[in-house]
């Protein structure tokens, strides 16, 4: 079984997790309406991606 031999330091356990922080998610600009979306996700505000509509919006249906 796996026991440790000596106590892991608070300093020694918080260096090994210094890169488990969140980062924040990127956001390009859309093509088509310059609203900030994330990389390779449908715009919110246009419904477009990669070039073309897949996605009709509550402002051009009404």
């Amino acid at each position: 079984m796996a026991v440790p031999k000596k106590k892991v330091s608070k300093s020694r356990r918080n260096m090994r997790r210094a890169h488990h922080a969140l980062k924040a998610p990127g956001y390009v600009e859309c093509s088509n309406c310059g609203e900030m979306k994330r990389p390779h996700h449908v715009c919110g505000a246009c419904g477009h991606y990669d070039g073309r509509e897949v996605t009709a919006t509550a402002a051009e249906t009404a």
